[in-house]
């Protein structure tokens, strides 16, 4: 029998796959679980994918990694795609399908499975990050292949095959969750014009019901990449779970979007990112007195296109690594502390500093008597960068346009 290892949640969708491919396709199925995370599920899916009939089943502890090479990058490049959107998924997906390729090496498979479906953007992530780290693996994407269309299909399937699946009405939605975010998309959230359900959200409060006390918080970083919450050093995984207590106590990082999927359509998504909105807004407080302008905005031009890469699943690509080498390039000195306030869904930066990379200098640009910087010198600056302009005006003001008539 073939072998394929399947990136097994133990939820409605990969439990049913996983019967399908033993039933429908004659698959020994291997489970793999990728615990980047995502909460309680991982220690029950193990044990879970036994009794469903996989021949073997893994969970690997996946947060770290997932943190300090996917995570830290996409922050060290303030990352954000479509405004809004902080990637939470989108990072996860290659260090998931790094896990898969890993695993169907160590069990003998020449295939892996995935439950994204055909309309969305996973199916892209999990299957170029798998061809990009082994070309000649086999993938095996049932929502590509059977004839079940939607949920009561699958709710239906898994009732005949005795498999127990947590299908609720209380939660007519999709959810997806790792360290850096949750996401909510389906079922009632498909009509963009009604608001989340009441009691959606779980990694943040409600910003009405947040305290009504301000927090401050002190975030350092060290060459762009965060490395302590106020004073303590902090393994990755752990600093951004702190940040997730201590931002979403205050109901930040909430974001409702409509978004352009890579295939195609329009979807709207709801997220929760508390930790990686606190992190972002205070690495660009550091940013702005330690990184030159012109390689700052050098940057901000770029970094649409390296978050477009991301979201479309490139990881993997020679395009977003070399666009990863400039954004990491000129963040060797961003190194330092900004001091943000927390209050009722925002973060807002309140100080900032760094000892020993700042190009702030107060005495160059202080409004008091004497100071390093000599005012008339604009003088010059004004009339040079003024002279195309004065050029310009002066040539529809003498005489007549000689351009005509020259044939």
């Amino acid at each position: 029998m073939s072998r394929v290892v399947l990136a097994y949640s133990g939820g409605l969708d990969t439990s049913v796959i996983l019967k399908w491919l033993i039933e429908e396709r004659g698959y020994e199925v291997v489970c793999y679980t990728a615990d980047v995370g995502q909460g309680e599920e991982v220690d029950e899916a193990v044990a879970k994918a036994y009794d469903t009939g996989a021949v073997e089943a893994v969970a690997e502890d996946l947060r770290e990694e997932f943190v300090e090479d996917y995570v830290w990058p996409a922050i060290r490049a303030n990352a954000v795609y479509e405004n809004y959107y902080l990637l939470g998924t989108s990072l996860a997906r290659p260090v998931i399908a790094k896990g898969l390729v890993r695993a169907a090496e160590a069990f003998g498979a020449d295939a892996i499975s995935h439950g994204a479906t055909g309309k969305g953007n996973d199916q892209v992530r999990f299957e170029l990050s798998a061809y990009a780290l082994k070309p000649d693996i086999e993938v095996v994407a049932p929502w590509r292949e059977w004839t079940m269309r939607g949920r009561a299909d699958l709710v239906a399937y898994a009732d005949k095959h005795g498999i127990p699946v947590p299908v609720t009405a209380e939660k007519p939605y999709s959810t997806d969750a790792n360290l850096l975010h949750i996401s909510y998309e389906g079922g009632v959230l498909e009509d963009p014009w009604t608001a989340p359900p009441g009691g959606i959200f779980h990694m943040t409060v409600d910003p009405e019901d947040a305290p009504d006390e301000a927090q401050e918080v002190t975030i350092a970083f060290e060459r762009g990449s965060p490395a302590a919450v106020d004073g303590v050093a902090m393994t990755p995984a752990d600093l951004l779970a702190c940040c997730n207590r201590i931002a979403g106590a205050h109901g930040v990082g909430r974001v409702d979007m409509v978004e352009n999927r890579y295939v195609g359509m329009k979807n709207r998504g709801v997220y929760e990112t508390p930790g990686g909105t606190l992190l972002h807004h205070a690495h660009r407080a550091v940013e702005s007195l330690t990184l030159d302008r012109e390689a700052a905005h050098l940057r901000d031009q770029l970094m649409p296109r390296y978050a477009e890469m991301v979201y479309n699943g490139f990881w993997f690509s020679p395009e977003r690594e070399a666009l990863q080498n400039f954004m990491d390039d000129i963040q060797k000195d961003v190194t330092g502390e900004a001091r943000m306030r927390l209050y009722k869904g925002s973060a807002m930066v309140v100080g900032r500093r760094s000892r020993t990379h700042s190009l702030y200098d107060q005495d160059t640009v202080t409004f008091e008597a004497g100071g390093a910087y000599d005012q008339a010198d604009a003088t010059g600056f004004i009339r040079l960068n003024s002279l195309r302009l004065r050029m310009r005006a002066n040539r529809g003001s003498e005489g007549p346009d000689r351009s005509e008539g020259a044939g």
